[in-house]
C-alpha cells in the first residue's frame, strides 16, 4: 500500500450528524455507517458475557505529521485545529485509512467542527467507522480538557475503541500522547455530567483516572493514509 497525501474531496451532505450518540433500543438507522456499528461492534449478550475486549488500531506513522502540516497556518496563529479519523474494520482490527479535516472554528483553547453532516457523508460513503480524532494544543501540552472529554465520551459511546490523539507542537518533551476514557470509571462519570464549558470532573471512587493512556494503537510504515481537507 502506498502513501497518499493532501486529497481533498468534498461530498454531497445528507443531512445527518454523525457526532451524535447512537439510539438506544431496536430500529432500522438509514446508515451504513451506523449498521456496520450494530452488527460489527454490539455483539450478542452471551457474547458480550464471555468477552470484553478493544480491538487493535492500525494507524500510518506519517498520520500526526500530515496533520500537523495541515494545521500549520492555524498553529502559528494560536489557533487549534481538529480532524476526525476513519477506519475500516478487518478481522478485528481497525485500519486508519482516511484523516478528514472539516469545516471549523477555532481559538487558542477549542475547536468547533462544522457541517459535521460531510464528515457524516465521507465516512458513509466509504463505510468507514468513526475511530477517533485528532486536534492540536497549539501553545499547551498534551492533556485532555473537560471539553475533550465530553467529546471523547460521544465517540467511545459510538465505538469502545475509539481514541482521542491531542498534539502538542511546541512541548519538546512530548509532541503528542493517545487517549482514551477508563472503562467503567470515566464512561461513568461523563454520562451523569450535565455541565457544559471548562469545567471540573470529580475523579472515579477507586482511585482510577478518569482517562488514559491507549494500548491498542499500532503504528505502520506502509498504511495508506488519505487527507480528505474540507475546510
Amino acid at each position: 500500500m502506498t502513501d497518499v497525501h493532501a486529497v481533498t474531496k468534498s461530498f454531497p451532505s445528507p443531512g445527518v450528524s454523525f457526532l451524535q450518540p447512537p439510539p438506544h433500543g431496536t430500529g432500522t438507522s438509514p446508515s451504513a455507517v451506523t449498521n456496520a456499528l450494530d452488527a460489527q461492534l454490539n455483539p450478542s449478550s452471551d457474547d458480550q458475557s464471555t468477552c470484553k475486549y478493544l480491538k487493535n488500531i492500525h494507524m500510518s506513522e506519517r498520520l500526526m505529521e500530515d496533520f500537523l502540516n495541515a494545521a500549520s497556518s492555524n498553529t502559528t496563529k494560536d489557533l487549534e485545529t481538529c480532524g476526525v479519523l476513519g477506519a475500516f474494520l478487518n478481522n478485528e482490527t481497525f485500519y486508519v485509512t482516511t484523516l478528514i479535516i472539516p469545516k471549523q472554528e477555532a481559538t487558542s483553547n477549542s475547536c468547533q467542527a462544522l457541517k459535521e453532516e460531510e464528515i457524516h457523508a465521507i465516512l458513509n460513503d466509504e463505510t468507514l467507522f468513526p475511530i477517533g480524532w485528532i486536534h492540536t494544543h497549539p501553545s499547551q501540552s498534551s492533556f485532555m480538557s473537560s471539553i475533550d472529554l465530553h467529546t471523547q465520551y460521544t465517540y467511545q459511546m459510538m465505538v469502545p475503541e475509539a481514541v482521542a490523539i491531542v498534539v502538542a507542537p511546541s512541548d519538546d518533551s512530548r509532541k503528542y500522547e493517545i487517549f482514551r476514557l477508563s472503562d467503567p470509571e470515566g464512561m461513568s462519570i461523563l454520562k451523569e455530567c450535565k455541565e457544559t464549558g471548562f469545567h471540573p470532573h470529580k475523579e472515579p471512587t477507586n482511585g482510577a483516572s478518569i482517562y488514559e493512556d491507549c494500548s491498542h494503537i499500532i503504528f505502520s510504515q506502509n498504511l495508506r493514509l488519505e487527507i480528505c481537507d474540507l475546510r
